[in-house]
This record gives structure tokens, C-alpha cells and sequence, in this order.
């Protein structure tokens, strides 16, 4: 048995009317200055909005009549778009892995790396890493975890102080 196929549209598809695809009338209408026409005639709007050299755009459909504008269509969609990626931040996190009996320069080596994703306005998540009996001496790594926060204090600030979580411990820091 077939099944029928669903005329399924993109959900990210623009679902704002300009022109022509306004089709009811009569529609509040705002100019490109921003001063209020009143309600008149769908056509009659449309015809405004093409002796501007501009679109006449839908922009709340919901309201009894709905409200267009008389604007650039491709302007006002590049700020849409230029808005809604601009409001997403950069950061990422990035990690430096530790371990209690790393060495002064392989350490200096890990932060200068930190220093670096600090810069670029990523956070870093300091990791020190326990194995077998390491677990008995966590205080070897807390030394070796003040010893970074205190490093990366004139780049960063922390932002979780560093904890313990089973054989790991961890410490978030975010750029200043």
C-alpha cells in the first residue's frame, strides 16, 4: 500500500506578504517615513508603494485591518537576517587538560595556549585529570589549578570556581 506524500514546505521559508500577495483590502498602511496614510484600498496602497520605487510590506497580519509599510523589501530582510545572526554570540569553549604532575613548562606552554582562545573571546575550561592513586593527593592538583587561574587572571576571570567532579577537576574561564 502506498502511502500519500505530504506537500511538505520549508519551515524556515519567509512567511511575510509583500505586494501582490496581499490579498485583502482595505489595509492600514504607514509610509517609508513612518507617518500614518490611514486605511485605504489594497490596490490603491500598492500603487503608492510603486511610485516610491519601493514594496508594500505586511508587517502585522494579525491585526483587523493588517498593517503594511511602504519600505525596501531586500533592506528590511538583510537587517532581519543581520539581526538574528549578530544576537548569536561567538564564544566557544575550548579545553586545556592538566594532569597533577604536569611540569612548570608544559604548563606555561597549556596557558600560553589559553591565553591565546582568551583572546580570541573564547571561554577555557581547565581540566586536571586524575588517575589511580592520584585521586589520594587532589591537593597536588588544586595547587597546579590555582597556579593557571592565577596565570590566566590578567586575560580572564573565572567564572566556575574549580570543582571536582569524580576523577576530574574543572574550572571555567571567560574573557574579561
Amino acid at each position: 500500500m502506498a502511502l500519500a506524500r505530504r506537500n511538505v514546505q520549508p519551515e524556515n521559508r519567509d512567511s511575510t506578504r509583500i505586494n501582490s500577495q496581499i490579498r485583502i483590502t482595505p489595509v492600514r498602511v504607514v509610509s517609508e517615513e513612518g507617518e500614518q496614510l490611514g486605511i485605504i484600498p489594497t490596490e490603491q496602497a500598492l500603487e503608492r508603494a510603486r511610485d516610491a520605487g519601493l514594496d508594500l510590506v505586511e508587517v502585522a497580519p494579525g491585526e483587523r485591518p493588517p498593517v503594511c509599510r511602504i519600505m525596501d523589501y531586500g533592506k528590511f530582510k538583510y537587517d532581519k537576517n543581520k539581526k538574528k545572526n549578530s544576537g548569536s554570540s561567538h564564544t566557544k569553549t575550548k579545553e586545556i587538560r592538566l594532569r597533577p604532575k604536569t611540569g612548570d613548562e608544559d604548563i606555561r606552554t597549556k596557558v600560553r595556549q589559553a591565553e591565546k582562545f582568551l583572546e580570541h573571546k573564547d571561554k577555557v575550561q581547565v581540566s586536571v585529570l586524575f588517575r589511580g592513586r592520584e585521586m589520594a593527593h587532589i591537593e597536588e592538583g588544586r595547587k597546579v589549578m590555582e597556579q593557571v587561574i592565577e596565570i590566566l587572571s590578567e586575560v580572564g576571570k573565572v567564572e566556575t570556581k574549580p570543582q571536582q567532579h569524580g576523577r576530574r577537576m574543572i574550572c571555567m574561564i571567560a574573557p574579561k
